[in-house]
């Protein structure tokens, strides 16, 4: 049975909601009209129609572009008053500015809880006047949502809105067509996204975002779904502290984003094309180089997360040596800054394939598509031409593969002769190192692997002290070639 006291509640707040859309509306919503004796009478102005926008679709942003060690932390919805204090103590706790997508409907309910967001130094945007499900709309109701929330935090806080999420960070093209008519800089989605309201504990949101963390991520939480999002601030600041990333509003990491050249603006962006007429190609494939030196190359094929591949730069940066890297294309198409922040360090970056499909198992053109998007994916990340150079998944080649690789424009397949299996979760450490240390010799093309959970980056320093102290020094590939 409904009590006297909720409904007394339930029409006061709705009344409350009502005077503010009115008072952000203006006196608009009613002209008075003088009769012919100078009496007045009322009467209620049409509302003018919203005409769809014809003029481009805002942008979507999933992440930003950028080589350095940024990201930010987003929220939507708004909590009560005692949960969005807590979750504020905690973020000062750890120095972590972050962004706030609010629903209208929740600023004009608690503005002081907004104002305390700014107050502790942290970005307001649109989450929507009333987290509606945007598909099931009209393009006039889209148009409504996203503009009375913007009048709204505008009266109550003073900030316009530049940027809208809907509830899920799903959109369409209406969407879009709202946010530039509306004059707005973009629709932002996320690219790391631990789904906390399936009620994961603390942990497991950690865990999640440090697995998927990387520069120029987006990371969406929620404020009002699950308390649990909050001692997992402690677990996210960890995993950036780690490997030296910083959490910065999505204003600055927008701000400090890279300018990006399609693809193609790119020069050697076409490098590698289709070419069914190999028969007569002469291949060129490279195990190692003869030397009378002690010039050697580390190489390391494969991909894997922002956390692995930044403690093998970072390892590569303290012994101050440069490296080729085999990346796939898949991979770096998932995560583009991280292949350019390898390039930004001076090492090489060439190609691995886009699907690391075995290449004697692929049909002609199965194989040369693959390359050529593979080509496509590495030069728009790093935006430039990637060195011309090529390795096979695991290694395997035969004359027939090798001529179609090589017809596609590749002057040289790049193998190895040092190979320890680091893949392999089995060889620790130690294993690495001693196998590294028996089969190196001059002019020696060293294969080793960018993966997550095996011992590479462990083994990783004491193959390079190793090495040094016999007197080899380390260069890329092609300089070795060359």
């Amino acid at each position: 049975m409904i009590k006297d006291n909720d409904v007394k509640f339930k029409l006061s707040k709705a009344l409350f909601l009502f005077l503010v859309l009115l008072s952000i509306a203006g006196c608009g919503l009613f002209e008075g009209e003088k009769g012919s004796k100078g009496n007045s009478k009322e009467i209620v102005a049409a509302p003018e129609p919203i005409v769809r926008y014809a003029g481009e679709k805002s942008e979507v942003i999933l992440s930003v572009p950028t080589t350095n060690r940024e990201l930010t932390l987003t929220f939507n919805g708004m909590a009560d008053e005692k949960t969005m204090k807590l979750l504020l103590d905690e973020l000062d706790l750890y120095e972590i500015k972050a962004t706030f997508f609010l629903p209208g409907i929740r600023v004009a309910e608690e503005p002081a809880i907004a104002k305390e967001v700014l107050s502790r130094g942290h970005e307001i945007e649109n989450n929507t006047l009333n987290q509606l499900d945007m598909s099931e709309l009209s393009y006039e109701q889209i148009y409504k949502e996203i503009d009375l929330s913007n009048e709204i935090i505008k009266k109550e806080t003073g900030v316009t809105p530049r940027y809208i999420r809907t509830k899920s960070g799903e959109y369409n093209d209406d969407i879009r067509l709202v946010t530039a008519q509306l004059g707005m800089d973009a629709v932002i989605s996320y690219n790391i996204n631990p789904k906390d309201w399936d009620m994961k504990d603390a942990k497991s949101i950690g865990e999640y975002i440090e697995k998927y963390i990387s520069r120029g991520g987006i990371i969406s939480l929620n404020t009002h779904l699950n308390p649990e999002v909050i001692p997992a601030i402690a677990y996210l600041s960890k995993a950036a502290e780690d490997i030296g990333y910083k959490f910065i509003t999505l204003e600055k990491l927008l701000e400090n984003g890279d300018e990006m050249k399609a693809l193609n603006e790119i020069k050697g962006f076409d490098a590698i094309k289709v070419n069914l007429d190999y028969e007569n190609i002469q291949p060129n494939l490279i195990y190692d180089v003869a030397r009378n030196d002690k010039l050697i190359t580390l190489t390391f094929d494969d991909w894997a997360s922002d956390r692995t591949v930044t403690k093998v730069l970072d390892i590569l940066a303290e012994y101050d040596l440069k490296a080729t890297f085999f990346l796939i294309g898949s991979g770096v198409e998932r995560n583009p800054n991280l292949a350019r922040a390898i390039l930004k360090e001076g090492h090489e970056v060439a190609s691995h394939s886009y699907g690391h499909k075995i290449v004697t198992q692929m049909e002609p053109l199965e194989l040369q598509e693959d390359l050529v998007k593979a080509h496509e994916v590495l030069t728009v990340a790093i935006q430039q031409q990637p060195t011309m150079l090529f390795r096979p998944a695991t290694g395997e080649i035969n004359e027939e593969a090798a001529k179609i690789i090589t017809a596609t424009g590749y002057p040289a397949i790049a193998l190895y002769d040092v190979t320890v299996l680091d893949w392999d979760v089995r060889n620790k450490a130690e294993d690495i190192v001693r196998k590294v240390m028996e089969k190196t010799k001059a002019g020696s093309v060293i294969l080793l692997h960018i993966l997550d959970d095996t011992h590479t980056i462990e083994a990783l320093p004491m193959v390079i002290e190793g090495l040094t102290s016999k007197g080899y020094q380390f260069v890329k590939m092609s300089e070795l070639i060359e």
